[in-house]
């Protein structure tokens, strides 16, 4: 899986990526929990803020269910989850991407996305503590939204 995913770091700085509006692709190691909640997160922000771009969910090693405290702690917040088992990263998503951003990119799994737009490293376990995930996450993609209004306004 390393290889695929430094294969898809090279796909990802040969090919030009999206013009805008694009997608913003959220991965964490298995697709299930973090980049989960980021994408529904960035999803609700982005459509209250009238931003066309959406957020999807991906994984460098995915599982075969989305994370229980993920998707309870979203229903309780008013955001179900996009229904289906988590799914792997493809260059296809890197390339028409606005932005990729990856969780805990120090992670083995995670290492060789390092060099994409960002890493969120900061962010606890959704099964250890779901609502300081959420609120960490909340607040990187509140302020990304924030970034991508005022780019496009200009």
């Amino acid at each position: 899986m390393k290889l695929l995913l430094f294969g898809l770091g090279l796909a990802a700085c040969s090919a030009p990526r999206a013009a805008s509006p694009g997608e913003v692709v959220f991965v964490c190691e298995h697709g299930a929990a973090k980049s989960v909640v980021a994408s529904q997160y960035f999803n609700k922000l982005a459509g209250e803020r009238g931003l066309a771009v959406r957020a999807i969910a991906r994984a460098a090693e995915p599982q075969a269910e989305l994370s229980v405290s993920a998707v309870n702690g979203l229903n309780q917040d008013g955001l179900p989850p996009d229904p289906g088992p988590p799914r792997p990263l493809t260059a296809s998503d890197v390339r028409r991407s606005a932005r990729v951003i990856a969780f805990d990119c120090a992670q083995p799994a995670m290492t060789a996305l390092r060099r994409m737009d960002a890493c969120w490293d900061d962010v606890p376990a959704t099964g250890d503590d779901y609502a300081g995930a959420r609120d960490r996450i909340r607040a990187h993609v509140e302020a990304m939204v924030d970034q991508l209004v005022a780019q496009s306004k200009s």
